[in-house]
């Protein structure tokens, strides 16, 4: 399934309408096709940070080892919520957190994430012209 964005415009429509809204919820998410659950997400994101938290990220957060493994471990200790714990680490999605518990519970080492990607491969070598003359018809 391809994941979808909406624009910050929609969002705010779609927010404002709700603060209108006389039917249910679920009649509401059925208007615009949204999950009740990403509903509740962007009136909660933009009640704190405001207009700047519904933008659309184009680039993947980095997290350190430190901040990963506190979060798995809030979640093991049962004082807080899946919701909670993205909200007290500041995580971008529940399934980051969902990966990390697994990876956590398979025994597997949580990993810092490195703040930008090398790029070992960008660097090939050097071709002669009789290489790439022979390549050509």
């Amino acid at each position: 399934m391809a994941k979808e964005y909406y624009s910050v415009h929609f969002k705010l429509d779609v927010l404002s309408e709700l603060e209108n809204w006389k039917g249910t919820i679920r009649e509401f998410c059925s208007k615009y096709q949204i999950a009740k659950t990403m509903l509740m997400r962007w009136k909660k994101q933009f009640k704190k940070y405001g207009v700047h938290r519904l933008k659309t990220s184009t680039s993947n957060k980095s997290y350190s080892k430190e901040l990963k493994e506190a979060a798995v471990l809030d979640y093991i200790s049962g004082k807080f919520s899946l919701n909670e714990i993205i909200d007290k680490y500041n995580i971008s999605s529940m399934s980051v957190l969902q990966r990390w518990i697994n990876k956590y519970n398979s025994h597997r080492e949580l990993k810092g994430t490195p703040k930008r990607r090398t790029n070992s491969m960008t660097k090939g070598r050097k071709t002669t012209w009789d290489e790439t003359d022979s390549n050509c018809p």
